[in-house]
C-alpha cells in the first residue's frame, strides 16, 4: 500500500485559472492541467523570490517535493507557451492556509483576505 499523499499548504486559490492563445484556432491536443499546488510553487519561487528551502516550509512539504513539483509546474508552463496549449490550473492536494491553523503571514496570505473576498 502506498504512502498517502501529504496535504500542501497554499496560501491562496488562484484568481484567473484559465489561460490560452489568443491565435485563430486552438490546437487539437486538449488543455494543460497545472495543480494548485504547482501554481503555488511558481508563484512562491518565481513571483515572491522564495528559495526552495523556504518554499517548502511554507508549503509544509520536504525540499525535495517541492523541486519536483515546482520542475513539473515549469513543464507545463513552457509546453503550454511554446505549443500554444490552453493552462487550466485546478485539483491537487492542497490546503488553505489558515484553514486548519493560523496564516502563516508570509507570501499571498497577506492578501488572503483579498482573495477570500473574490471567493463570494
Amino acid at each position: 500500500m502506498t504512502r498517502p499523499r501529504k496535504w500542501r499548504r497554499v496560501c491562496c486559490l488562484p484568481e484567473n485559472t484559465s489561460f490560452g492563445p489568443l491565435g485563430p484556432a486552438p490546437r487539437l491536443e486538449g488543455p494543460i492541467t497545472m495543480t494548485v499546488d504547482e501554481y503555488e510553487s511558481i508563484r512562491l519561487i518565481d513571483l515572491e523570490g522564495f528559495t526552495q528551502e523556504v518554499c517548502a516550509e511554507q508549503m509544509g512539504i520536504a525540499r525535495t517535493s517541492v523541486q519536483r513539483i515546482y520542475s513539473d509546474a515549469r513543464r507545463k508552463l513552457a509546453e503550454s507557451l511554446v505549443n500554444g496549449r490552453a493552462l487550466h490550473i485546478e485539483g491537487g492536494d492542497f490546503r488553505i492556509c489558515g484553514e486548519d491553523e493560523r496564516p502563516c503571514g508570509r507570501g499571498g496570505c497577506a492578501r488572503r483576505k483579498e482573495c477570500m473576498d473574490g471567493q463570494d
